[in-house]
């Protein structure tokens, strides 16, 4: 166990990387991008806590390729970051990444009133080093997986890691699998979703197909269908918030067990959280530029809802 990280005195500050898809103005992609109201965003961006490759800027502003965006949050806050023993399942590690099959339910950084029972306070427990990059609350975490999705993480140990997956997440090179199971059957055995995800004009807390906000894209390929649900595989060539289970709605056809997005379905009523998992993740090394995939089985509830369907198809067969 190591000693609580702590930051006196400091607001949150994050950082965001344009993709080469992006043609927005600076307004609409942080209002996309963050839990802010757009009048807020701009609020931040007059007092000078938005910048857009170091240099301040106005709302209006046309983000291009590349361009790198710092935000402020406008509270002062002490931050003090406390390990927490919590049981972790390591895949890989070396002095630069750690790679993490993540349970459903554990949060991944601190934040929104939990501050302890996260995977960086597990990770700082064992004596993890972790990248500053991400700001006081998500040292190390280059990118996230949501509270009760399960599967594969890539975690940075140093600021150079950090800099490099940033970079590949950015530029796509990563590649990301998800499996899923639905509500119901896609009518396509597979396909391309695009559209606008941002902030739901209903509710800020959650996403949702916008007219305006951020492009996203998802491939999507039925594996195995059932009476009443598929088993499908997902491939992000972006990376939004709530992505999948924001397209899967969009498809008529909700991830089981999302409290969220899905419906009030009383088989599976038991369910702690949505059926979805990172199956796969494919990144290149930061230091030798191998191309590495690391895999994480399905966690135990998801086999077994799985195993139950099979077993009713394969009756329903005969």
């Amino acid at each position: 166990m190591t000693d609580g990280l702590q930051f006196r005195n400091g607001a949150e500050t994050s950082e965001f990387i344009v993709e080469k898809d992006e043609n927005l103005r600076l307004d609409v992609y942080l209002t996309a991008e963050t839990e802010y109201t757009r009048s807020h965003i701009k609020k931040l961006v007059d007092g000078g806590k938005v910048l857009v490759n170091g240099a301040e800027c106005k709302c209006g502003r046309m983000l291009k390729e590349k361009d790198v965006i710092t935000l402020t949050s406008d509270e002062q806050n002490d931050v003090v970051l406390i390990p927490k023993e919590i049981p972790l399942n390591i895949l890989y590690e070396d002095d630069d990444i750690v790679v993490v099959n993540k349970q459903q339910g554990l949060t991944v950084h601190p934040g929104a009133g939990n501050y302890e029972d996260t995977l960086v306070n597990a990770l700082l427990w064992r004596g993890t080093s972790l990248s500053s990059t991400n700001g006081a609350y998500r040292p190390g975490i280059v990118h996230r997986l949501d509270k009760d999705t399960s599967g594969v993480m890539v975690v940075a140990k140093n600021d150079f890691a950090h800099a490099s997956l940033a970079k590949q997440f950015s530029e796509r090179s990563v590649k990301k699998l998800y499996v899923a199971l639905l509500e119901g059957n896609l009518k396509d055995d597979k396909g391309i979703l695009t559209t606008f995800i941002g902030r739901s004009e209903k509710d800020r807390k959650i996403m949702a197909v916008v007219k305006e906000g951020r492009v996203a894209i998802t491939e999507y390929r039925v594996l195995q269908r059932f009476r009443q649900n598929c088993l499908t595989e997902f491939n992000l060539h972006t990376g939004r918030t709530h992505q999948i289970r924001v397209h899967a709605k969009y498809l008529g056809h909700p991830v089981l067990g999302d409290k969220t997005y899905g419906s009030a379905n009383k088989r599976f009523s038991s369910l702690s959280g949505q059926l979805l998992h990172s199956e796969s993740l494919t990144i290149s090394h930061p230091k030798s530029g191998e191309r590495m995939t690391f895999t994480a089985p399905l966690p135990t509830k998801f086999k077994e809802v799985y195993e139950t369907l099979k077993k009713e198809s394969e009756a329903n067969a005969v």
